[in-house]
């Protein structure tokens, strides 16, 4: 990888203390301009050095927290972040805002790195009271747990406390997690893994969340390759409905799920400590879930031989779902966790990728009953599909 440019060569070291992680993985912790945290995770095998730049940018206050207000007619809380409208959306590449910055681009990100993860300038849930230092606005009004959450009524209103990050898997302008090397992919894992057990810690956090939107078909405004990660204030509609599933049945309803889609026709992948399979019941076209093993509730919670086996394992889905027409495929990649408090010993860990395509050049869109009435009808049955992914897959190259 190339060293900085001379006009970003480091002007002085981060604002705390290097910490070593998982698999030879550095972080090195900063701030941004207007207060914001700025977190660089270095590859194993990286060559840069361990100062990074300043970021010397004149920069807007930071936006006050958006606020929530509840559907009374499902108790659903919908957060209204009007400052998300002025968001960059497909910049030229020279003014890519998640590349390191150069004279022409004032991006977020003063350095060169190999991951860097940072607090988005326009978040849909934003810091609380206890947390709110330097230019950070404070909550005026959060939330008062979980049962002041799930109370009804009329014209109900909380101030949308939590976090939203930027996951940059990498300083290169175009791609996604599944270009990126198996070392890099092991370096985002750990960045993952320890934000996840940071953002948990946060007053307020009920659930975290990382994901990878991959596609202008998905909606994506960055070509960048990059994910994120939300951070919620409370647990989220289709957590509580998984929580109802595992009351009603049993709670190793995770362990059960796994056992059946290993005996049956649909498994893609199986690893040591990972099984992937394209679920019984999936709504997408393209839909593949994956699961650990042993039972984890997040990605802190998991060990070093489930992460290093994690990396290729996912990077072969990603590809290989390319390769199902061979030309890049939009997605949802979601990191399902178990909320902060509470599920912890029933709610496992679990990736779902789901996908509009299915054709090369057609796409499914909700229409009337999967949007408006959430009753799903399948395009393709998934015993199909999950035969057209292993046959993709085999041909994938790490």
């Amino acid at each position: 990888m190339p060293e900085p440019p001379p006009h970003l060569a480091p002007a002085t070291p981060p604002t705390a203390p290097a910490t070593p992680l998982g698999a030879g993985v550095v972080k090195r912790p900063t701030r941004l301009a207007d207060g914001r945290d700025l977190i660089y995770f270095d590859d194993p095998d990286t060559t840069l050095g361990p100062d990074r730049a300043l970021d010397t940018r004149s920069l807007d206050p930071r936006p006050a927290t958006a606020t929530m207000r509840q559907d009374i007619l499902t108790g659903d809380w919908i957060s209204v972040a009007a400052a998300r409208q002025n968001r960059a959306f497909l910049p030229p590449a020279e003014l890519d805002p998640l590349a390191p910055q150069t004279p022409t681009n004032p991006s977020e990100i003063p350095s060169h790195y190999d991951v860097a993860v940072f607090e988005n300038r326009s978040p849909s849930f934003g810091p609380a009271l206890s947390e709110a230092t330097g230019d950070a606005p404070a909550a005026s009004d959060p939330p008062r747990g979980l049962d002041d959450l799930a109370h009804l009524g009329l014209g109900r209103t909380r101030t949308s406390v939590g976090r939203c990050e930027v996951v940059c898997f990498s300083p290169e302008r175009s791609g996604s997690f599944g270009t990126q090397t198996p070392t890099r992919a092991r370096t985002v894992i750990e960045a993952w893994a320890d934000r996840t057990a940071a953002l948990s810690a946060l007053p307020g956090v009920q659930q975290v969340f990382p994901f990878e939107n991959r596609g202008e078909a998905i909606g994506v405004t960055l070509q960048h390759p990059h994910g994120q990660i939300y951070s919620y204030p409370y647990i989220t509609p289709r957590t509580t409905r998984l929580l109802d599933a595992i009351d009603r049945t049993a709670p190793d309803l995770f362990a059960r799920i796994l056992a059946f889609e290993q005996a049956g026709p649909r498994v893609l992948l199986r690893g040591e400590h990972w099984t992937a399979f394209v679920p019984f019941a999936a709504r997408w076209p393209l839909e593949v879930h994956l699961l650990p093993h042993r039972h984890v509730p997040d990605f802190a919670a998991l060990d070093d031989a489930e992460r290093d086996e994690l990396a290729p394992i996912y990077l072969r889905l990603l590809r290989g779902i390319d390769a199902l027409y061979g030309d890049p495929t939009p997605y949802i990649a979601a990191w399902h966790q178990a909320p902060v408090h509470v599920g912890r010993d029933t709610v496992r860990l679990n990736l779902q990728i789901t996908s509009p395509r299915r054709a090369a050049d057609n796409l499914k869109f909700l229409a009337g009953s999967e949007a408006a009435m959430g009753a799903w009808i399948g395009d393709v049955l998934p015993e199909t599909a999950a035969d057209r992914l292993r046959s993709a897959i085999e041909g994938v190259q790490l």
